[in-house]
């Protein structure tokens, strides 16, 4: 079915990014100034809540000792900021390239702040990885095809942001609240969230704008491709979140087999689900997603 186009009207998110912008102003925190950095931290605490982790329940996980456990733990958070590191220098390229672009002068005000507090984010994450785990991870996501019109290109960008940061959120919000992990992690956690909460409103806004107003013009068939794109996306970005060098890293031998058998069980993929399903709630209820992904 051919979706009706209905015009590039950006009154309303010009009026959002103001709101957001005095949030941001309001707000401004300096990251430097916000932690206490221990000289060394212990890999025998809580770091990633064990819920989350990308081996639970499965029969590996259950029979790990609680020191192993930890340990894991807190490689799995290492490289939830390394993904964060990677997810933030891709979207920090797209925000500056949309600066005093095409659309309302509120609206590249408002991407300066983004850009400001993504770039913070990325100190922040780089400045746990290099302190205590002496790396940052690399990323394994691969490059998809990109070669759109620029109403697609502007749509899958913030798509992309929406995607990535409902999943970084939800990691971000159960974290900052569980009590068993260690205080610099959840304080770190609930940092991020505060300026996702902005972020996430602003991309949710834009993307939907973005696609009521060119959908219709794109015909059936590129309609079609950017679903396909976003399913790819979505599987690409949660790979991610399951990788091999981590449980090297704590101490798993078969690691790479560990990676194979977690992204396969059933246990993950309800969880990958449960995680998911704000996300996919936006882009069926918005018209985007035909249906929600499996993930």
């Amino acid at each position: 079915m051919r979706i009706a186009g209905k015009g590039l009207k950006m009154d309303n998110i010009a009026a959002l990014s103001q709101k957001l912008s005095k949030a941001s102003v309001k707000r401004y925190s300096n990251p430097y100034l916000e932690f206490d950095w221990p000289e060394s931290l212990s890999e025998d605490s809580w770091w990633f809540s064990p819920e989350l982790s990308s081996l639970s329940g499965t029969a590996l996980y259950d029979a790990m000792p609680k020191e192993q456990k930890q340990r894991l733990a807190f490689w799995e958070l290492v490289n939830f900021f390394s993904l964060n590191i990677h997810g933030e220098k891709a979207l920090l390229q797209g925000l500056a390239k949309r600066l005093y672009s095409h659309w309302p002068t509120e609206i590249s005000e408002y991407l300066h702040h983004f850009l400001g507090e993504e770039n913070k984010h990325m100190t922040l994450f780089g400045t746990f990885c290099m302190r205590y785990a002496k790396k940052v991870y690399p990323s394994k996501a691969y490059a998809l095809n990109e070669n759109h019109i620029q109403s697609v290109e502007d749509f899958l960008f913030f798509a992309r942001v929406v995607i990535f940061e409902e999943f970084v959120d939800y990691y971000n919000l159960y974290m900052a609240k569980d009590e068993r992990l260690h205080p610099l992690c959840r304080a770190i956690n609930q940092y991020h969230h505060n300026d996702e909460s902005r972020h996430l409103a602003f991309g949710r806004k834009i993307t939907r704008q973005l696609f009521e107003s060119h959908a219709g013009d794109w015909g059936d068939d590129t309609v079609n491709g950017v679903r396909r794109y976003l399913g790819d996306y979505i599987q690409a970005t949660w790979k991610e979140y399951y990788n091999p060098w981590v449980y090297k890293d704590a101490g798993i031998n078969d690691f790479y087999d560990t990676y194979l058998a977690a992204w396969r069980h059933e246990s993950q993929k309800q969880l990958r689900q449960t995680i998911s399903s704000h996300c996919f709630s936006f882009f069926v209820t918005s018209g985007i997603l035909a249906e929600e992904p499996v993930v």
